[in-house]
């Protein structure tokens, strides 16, 4: 009786998570197939630096191209949606001197003297550029403050508090340098939120002024000197990027 009953039980339960996992990937579109580039526009003269290397999206920092921004800029442009995306920070070879302690309303922890405490971090820096937009930028970074933070929103002074305290995580979500993280970014209107590794880090924050529609880009960051890094370089991998339309 009792093994006639177990794969009653086993049928029952694949029934029941087959919809839930179907209802989960409805309205998503893959926008890398882990083979090549098609979809993105590489920036031109960038020779080779962002490629795919084992099913991913690699960056080594280094692009060749003279272009203002390096950063690989999809084709489509996108209004409302969610974007899911893996990343992980491959190593952090540069100690940026110079980040900041952030509070929780999004402004820096000041010495006696009111100015901002810096302290000293292995850092590599990218982001999600969302809508065409440098300054809507999911960051991806190791400072204490955490990825997922939108930085152009957060230090811009002329932004009501209210708009530099929702852009600021609320907690740490990272995990450590060389495992996989997943964002979770969702648009709608001027709204943001965003969940990092399933912890939601930032919640309905308002992006004044940003655009209606636009790209989504994968930063390029960093530059040498003599052969010695002078800025927290992008040395990044993206896979898994999938986006839904929200209408």
């Amino acid at each position: 009786m009792t093994n006639k009953l177990v794969p009653a039980a086993l049928a029952v339960l694949t029934i029941c998570a087959a919809p839930a996992s179907a209802q989960d990937a409805a309205g998503f579109v893959s926008l890398f197939d882990g083979k090549d580039l098609a979809g993105w526009k590489v920036p031109p003269g960038d020779n080779g630096h962002w490629k795919v290397v084992d099913g991913v999206i690699d960056i080594d920092a280094e692009s060749e191209s003279k272009a203002e921004d390096k950063s690989l800029w999809t084709e489509r442009e996108f209004g409302d949606f969610v974007l899911r995306v893996d990343w992980r920070i491959k190593e952090t070879p540069y100690t940026n001197p110079n980040v900041h302690i952030v509070k929780p309303d999004g402004t820096s922890k000041r010495d006696a003297q009111g100015k901002p405490i810096l302290i000293a971090v292995p850092d590599s820096d990218s982001g999600i550029y969302l809508r065409g937009s440098s300054k809507a930028q999911v960051n991806i970074w190791c400072w204490p403050v955490g990825s997922g933070e939108v930085y152009g929103y957060r230090t811009d002074e002329s932004m009501p508090a209210a708009v530099r305290a929702a852009v600021t995580p609320k907690k740490l979500a990272d995990h450590d340098i060389g495992q996989w993280n997943t964002f979770e970014i969702t648009m709608k209107g001027s709204r943001l939120s965003v969940l990092l590794n399933g912890e939601r880090v930032i919640e309905n924050a308002e992006l004044p002024g940003v655009a209606v529609r636009g790209p989504v880009a994968l930063q390029h960051h960093g530059s040498k000197k003599d052969g010695r890094w002078v800025s927290p370089p992008a040395l990044v991998q993206f896979r898994n990027i999938e986006i839904k339309d929200l209408k």
